[in-house]
């Protein structure tokens, strides 16, 4: 039996999408069912070709209702938004470039987007990406990444990061164990890198590295096979490499969260039961939930919750594992500034469009 307790504890560990520029029935049910500690934004989730104005009162009803319905007044807010391509807001809200064009301009730019995302009500940008650009046949990191070498991936990652904190906004250091040189994509199929741990070490967790030091709070996992380092499991799943290089290794003790579960890599692995488990055993604390890629259906949503409550039922997951991961997040939500909703100047917009166009100058 899967109590309302322990969806809830699920919750405490799920970002979970929403469907709409309003709540739907389902939508209102999972938040109060799950109570999911927080939420992720997407384009589908703002008015399009509306005033300024009218999409901001939108945003703005849609987060009190988010709030309302979990039950929280303390949420992570999340976008990804990284500039370029990835960008989910209307105008006037800033379209900077992506970061490979950012090299001198990255913290200008990040404390530009932090006072953007600021008056959206968020307080978490799943950025900045730490992978190299490594490999131009990338279909997916590619100019997502701040450089083509470990050094200069590191400085653009380093300074964007800066001008977030600066702000008041969390970052999220993403893909760990490095995403830059894989030829296919995670959201279709699972990339297999044969890189060695001493390869990784050599190249993509430099950036990695560097901003551990800067104290990142979060940092997201990629779904890829590394053979040579664990045959068996995605870096998502691997012991070996959350819990061995990332936690041992490179000393990280902030927030671990998986990328999205939806992505093709894994969502098959995590309709069967114990994967979710297994996932909080190799390090995990969060996991994103989109609902923005297969379906907006909430099927996978309460397969995975439920799976969590029975392995801790079965004993296949350690409750100890489970509140020492429920600690780090509720430690980082305890820290982290709810924003409401307020409109920008027309004198800050246009600065922020003048800095982006300077970037590709």
């Amino acid at each position: 039996m899967h109590t309302s307790q322990q969806l809830h504890s699920f919750g405490n560990h799920l970002i979970l999408g929403i469907s709409g520029t309003t709540l739907s029935d389902d939508d209102k049910r999972a938040l109060n069912e799950l109570k999911p500690v927080g939420v992720i934004f997407f384009a589908k989730n703002f008015l399009d070709g509306v005033p300024y104005l009218v999409w901001l009162e939108s945003f703005q009803q849609l987060i009190d209702q988010v709030r309302q319905y979990t039950e929280r007044d303390l949420m992570f807010t999340t976008l990804d938004h990284e500039g370029g391509r990835v960008v989910r807001t209307p105008a006037p809200i800033t379209r900077f470039p992506h970061a490979y064009l950012l090299q001198k301009q990255a913290y200008e730019v990040a404390k530009a987007t932090a006072i953007e995302l600021k008056s959206l009500g968020i307080n978490l940008s799943w950025s900045p990406v730490a992978d190299i650009f490594s490999n131009p046949h990338n279909p997916i990191i590619g100019s997502r990444a701040f450089g083509t070498t470990p050094e200069t991936a590191s400085q653009g990652a380093r300074e964007y990061y800066r001008g977030l904190r600066e702000e008041g906004i969390l970052g999220a250091a993403k893909h760990f164990p490095g995403h830059g040189d894989t030829s296919t994509d995670s959201h279709l199929e699972l990339p297999i890198l044969n890189l060695s741990l001493e390869d990784l070490r050599n190249r993509e967790l430099i950036p990695f590295q560097t901003l551990i030091q800067e104290q990142i709070p979060l940092i997201m996992t990629a779904h890829i096979l590394f053979p040579q380092i664990d045959s068996e499991v995605p870096a998502t799943l691997s012991k070996i490499i959350l819990n061995d290089i990332l936690r041992k290794e490179l000393g990280f003790e902030g927030v671990v969260v998986s990328d999205d579960l939806d992505m093709k890599a894994v969502s098959e692995m995590f309709m069967q039961s114990g994967t979710v488990a297994q996932a909080f055993h190799a390090g995990c604390d969060l996991f994103i939930v989109s609902r923005n890629i297969n379906s907006s259906s909430l099927e996978r949503t309460y397969k995975i919750a439920e799976d969590f409550s029975a392995s801790l039922n079965n004993g296949s997951l350690n409750a100890g594992v489970v509140e020492a991961a429920r600690e780090r997040v509720e430690k980082l939500l305890q820290a982290t500034p709810q924003y409401p909703v307020l409109s920008l100047d027309k004198e800050t917009l246009v600065k922020n469009a003048e800095l982006a166009i300077s970037c590709c100058l």
